[in-house]
């Protein structure tokens, strides 16, 4: 049994249960993009540079309210979907809008970045990150009372060595660095490349569709047609890119620790814990907190 499938009977959750939580999902992406693509409607007068840190509050503030919807409604957003649907609307807007002010090369770079991505996301979902499960004969010949304790004491059994209990995925995975609530899933020994890869293709993706509305933006304002255009269509623009640089962003920075992390052999989750031992059990309740509100509810 695949691991998509074992979570799902985990979680015990019905079709239905699933088709809201997915249309949630895609009004919340919805709702934070048409909010963002409001910020150069109400401020044309400032430039892009400066609508930055204004759409990312934007964005942050649409997040926060979308997170009362579970209130009302009793189904929370999924925090993959949230993503998959993000990827899939910002292809749209390019494809409906952008696309006619591309070169070819770049039309199919772009283009074969996006379904490259959606390939990426269905892979880490549905992939094993490295779970490890031992016979109770196991603990019983180790001497411990259960998993958790054995790997507590992993110098005693080598086996064990970096394995890592999730507490919002409830298994034990080997080569554990986090649990990734947008990827919904953990990251390990067995798919800790393809997670690096996954990262990577949307620091590259999320820059080549900033450069691609670039080019559409200065070309609405150096022809002269910017008032002709159709002004949903232009501040959507503005506001995906926007969007899109405060992603990349953060992105990049995450990209680089997790190289360091490679370069010098370090798991992200020993690292929190080992020199922030507080916020390491803060960040392990966050995560539990986190996945249960939006990703499991």
């Amino acid at each position: 049994m695949s691991r998509l499938a074992s979570e799902l009977q985990r979680l015990r959750r019905s079709p239905w249960e699933v088709l809201w939580s997915a249309l949630v999902s895609c009004g919340l992406v919805l709702f934070s993009q048409l909010a963002v693509a409001i910020v150069p409607r109400l401020l044309p007068s400032i430039s892009l540079l400066a609508m930055l840190p204004v759409a990312g509050l934007v964005f942050l503030a649409t997040i926060v309210v979308g997170r009362f919807w579970r209130r009302f409604i009793g189904v929370a957003a999924s925090a993959p979907l949230f993503v998959l649907f993000n990827v899939l609307f910002l292809w749209g807007v390019y494809v409906f809008v952008i696309r006619r002010d591309t070169s070819s090369l770049l039309d199919m770079l772009i283009n074969a970045e996006c379904a490259l991505l959606l390939w990426g996301l269905y892979r880490i979902l549905s992939g094993d990150p490295g779970i490890v499960a031992y016979e109770t004969s196991f603990l019983e010949e180790a001497g411990c009372k259960d998993f958790v304790d054995a790997i507590c004491s992993s110098e005693k059994h080598p086996s064990l060595s970096r394995v890592r209990h999730c507490n919002c995925c409830k298994v034990n995975v080997r080569g554990y660095d986090h649990h990734c609530p947008a990827f919904g899933n953990c990251i390990g020994q067995k798919n800790h490349r393809l997670f690096m890869a996954l990262l990577t293709g949307f620091v590259v993706a999320e820059s080549t569709y900033t450069m691609c509305s670039t080019k559409y933006i200065s070309r609405c304002i150096n022809s002269g047609t910017i008032r002709t255009e159709n002004p949903l269509s232009l501040n959507m623009v503005i506001g995906t890119m926007l969007f899109s640089v405060l992603q990349v962003l953060w992105q990049v920075v995450f990209l680089i620790w997790h190289v360091y992390g490679i370069c010098f052999n370090i798991k992200t989750d020993e690292w929190v814990i080992s020199n922030f031992p507080c916020f390491g059990l803060f960040l392990h309740q966050l995560q539990v907190a986190f996945s249960f509100a939006v990703s499991y509810s």
